[in-house]
């Protein structure tokens, strides 16, 4: 029998947001990884006030890209500056449709001159090994699925493990015997630990000093080890899976918007190709905010805050929408800090609400109706509330405006999307992005 493909599916459910619209959908935390090592609030500040360290082994997607035509593939459907990519190098990937929407950023590290390793949720894999496939491409890919799906069981190729926090310069040098060689930001360096040799990318979750450390497996348990001995004496906080979820809120970076792929008819191809049970087929949507419309979740690189990472020096798929959209874009990237007392009240029922965590797509309303949407929700504990990212319309988008968000489960096709389903609204005030300010200000400024 043969494996159903997305199309498959969206033919089935009579549409993509049929398909893909689950009210009350479990958010995704990390797999394998415990859920809490020393609690949740413990864990959110350890990277704020010590040194936290996070095991980013498990949850990744790798694929490898080598060959004579690497750099060629990933510049013709990528959207950023591929002349100055040095080895050893790391960069946010930006692959777009035609259309100039984004089809799910990923990280791309190039390792050698002709290799490149692109990590994430599979979605920029997808459709780089599609169109390297379908062009002809002289390249040859290795995977590495997540843990999760990886077939048979097994151990990833790659231990990845991040420390994090005011003290994790301390810890480095502790572990190593001294500093590590100045390294720019998303770039990496070669370092050895007891002989075993892996490289260190100068890196950070929440804006805070850190480094993620990769390498081959084999060596995961003793640098782990080493890694725990070391910051012992600092208070090294391990990091569980809920509280992994949360970093990117204080930073800025939505994982995983919507794949542009569900609605043009030129990637019927692509979408029979793709499995149902993937990705793409898989990844809920829910929240207060629905359309029947699937063009309504796609973003812009732009709205996601990526275009400084746009080069129009190469001929790349989407180049001309992109540049058309350059200065007609209507949403901008905002935090959202919900009022501490409805958090109490509509959140926690009147008690402490507890850890929270949603990608669920809420409605951001003003007076005047539907001003955005939030992308994904989170407890907060060092702010002592819940933060949100979202994407809401540039007039709505100055710090210190007031907004609200609208906190139910639309049911779906069947109901009116603009129907008023008597759910509550949260106060928020929006807030820039990054909301850290260590990560607004200093983040990049070595990179």
């Amino acid at each position: 029998m043969a494996t159903p493909s997305l199309q498959d599916g969206i033919d089935n459910a009579g549409s993509p947001i049929a398909l893909l619209w689950k009210p009350g959908a479990a958010p995704w935390t990390p797999e394998v990884v415990e859920r809490e090592y020393a609690g949740w609030r413990r864990e959110q500040a350890a990277w704020h006030e010590g040194v936290a360290l996070l095991n980013l082994s498990h949850h990744m997607y790798d694929l490898w890209i080598e060959g004579p035509d690497a750099t060629r593939l990933l510049a013709d459907h990528g959207a950023n500056n591929f002349e100055k990519f040095a080895v050893g190098q790391a960069k946010q990937y930006v692959p777009v449709t035609k259309d100039g929407n984004i089809v799910t950023d990923g990280i791309l590290a190039r390792e050698a001159e002709n290799r490149y390793l692109l990590s994430g949720i599979p979605a920029a894999q997808h459709w780089v090994q599609y169109h390297a496939e379908k062009g002809g491409y002289d390249v040859s890919f290795v995977t590495d699925p997540s843990s999760a799906y990886r077939r048979g069981g097994g151990d990833p190729v790659l231990f990845r493990y991040q420390v994090q926090g005011p003290f994790a310069q301390d810890l480095v040098e502790r572990a190593f015997g001294g500093p590590l060689p100045e390294t720019k930001f998303f770039h990496s360096t070669p370092v050895a630990l007891d002989g075993r040799r892996f490289r260190a990318l100068r890196h950070g979750m929440a804006g805070q000093a850190g480094f993620e450390f990769i390498g081959p497996w084999e060596h995961a348990a003793p640098v782990h080890e080493a890694f725990i001995e070391a910051g012992e004496p600092l208070g090294l906080v391990q990091v569980g899976a809920l509280a992994y979820t949360t970093p990117n809120v204080e930073s800025g970076w939505i994982p995983s918007p919507v794949p542009a792929i569900y609605s043009d008819p030129d990637l019927l191809e692509y979408r029979k190709h793709l499995p149902l049970y993937g990705i793409e087929g898989q990844r809920p949507l829910n929240g207060s905010y629905f359309s029947t419309d699937i063009e309504d979740y796609y973003c812009s690189p732009y709205e996601l805050g990526y275009g400084r990472m746009i080069s129009f020096n190469h001929d790349f798929l989407g180049r001309d929408a992109l540049a058309k959209a350059k200065d007609a874009v209507r949403r901008t990237k905002v935090t959202l800090l919900f009022d501490a007392g409805d958090v109490l009240d509509v959140i926690g029922r009147g008690r402490d609400p507890g850890f929270r965590l949603t990608y669920a797509r809420h409605r951001v309303e003003s007076a005047t109706g539907l001003v955005g949407v939030t992308m994904q929700t989170a407890s907060i504990d060092p702010v002592g509330t819940l933060l949100s990212l979202a994407l809401v319309d540039k007039e709505y988008a100055e710090p210190g405006t007031q907004v609200r968000v609208v906190w139910g489960e639309h049911p779906g096709s069947g109901t009116d999307p603009e129907a008023d389903l008597g759910f509550p609204r949260v106060r928020a005030t929006v807030h820039p992005v990054p909301f850290n300010l260590h990560a607004r200000t200093l983040y990049r400024r070595n990179a």
